[in-house]
């Protein structure tokens, strides 16, 4: 199963695009939030995208597309758990301790949060930690990234891809 993680969007609609386009093969997209008028375009222009995309709500995002998702619990194939969220709520640019908990607490083997907008990619004590970064405002002068899940019998692959 192919998972292609972005967030933060914040107004490039364009970045979104061309991620979208270069995996049209990805089994689900999931926006972590911050991007929602971005969605509404590329579902406008590619509306077989809307029913593979999970959208979840970010502070910057206002409109009904979003309203209701703050956290996405996902069950996955070969007995994985996704846990994700934008992360405002969980104070992630101060700490990734409060999200770490709340994942391990719905079992989940996989956390996926944004908000900070840089990038994380890391494995702790059974918990793939991660953060796409940004496709609209990367902080720290990073480059526009998103993050690509490959999930199998063998395990995890989990990698953060550069514009």
């Amino acid at each position: 199963m192919k998972i292609v993680v972005m967030s933060d969007t914040h107004g490039a609609a364009d970045h979104l695009i061309k991620v979208t386009q270069l995996h049209q093969d990805a089994d689900m997209f999931i926006h972590l939030g911050d991007g929602e008028k971005d969605l509404y375009h590329l579902f406008s222009n590619y509306p077989q995208l809307e029913q593979k995309t999970y959208v979840l709500k970010g502070n910057c995002d206002y409109g009904i597309l979003s309203q209701s998702m703050r956290t996405l619990h996902l069950k996955l194939p070969y007995d994985h758990k996704l846990f994700a969220a934008h992360g405002d709520f969980y104070r992630v640019k101060y700490s990734t301790d409060r999200i770490i908990h709340e994942a391990k607490e719905h079992e989940a083997d996989i956390l996926l949060y944004g908000h900070t907008h840089v990038v994380e990619c890391r494995y702790e004590d059974g918990l793939y930690i991660i953060n796409p970064g940004s496709l609209g405002m990367p902080r720290f002068d990073r480059k526009y990234s998103y993050a690509l899940l490959d999930i199998s019998k063998q395990g995890i692959l989990a990698n953060i891809v550069y514009l």
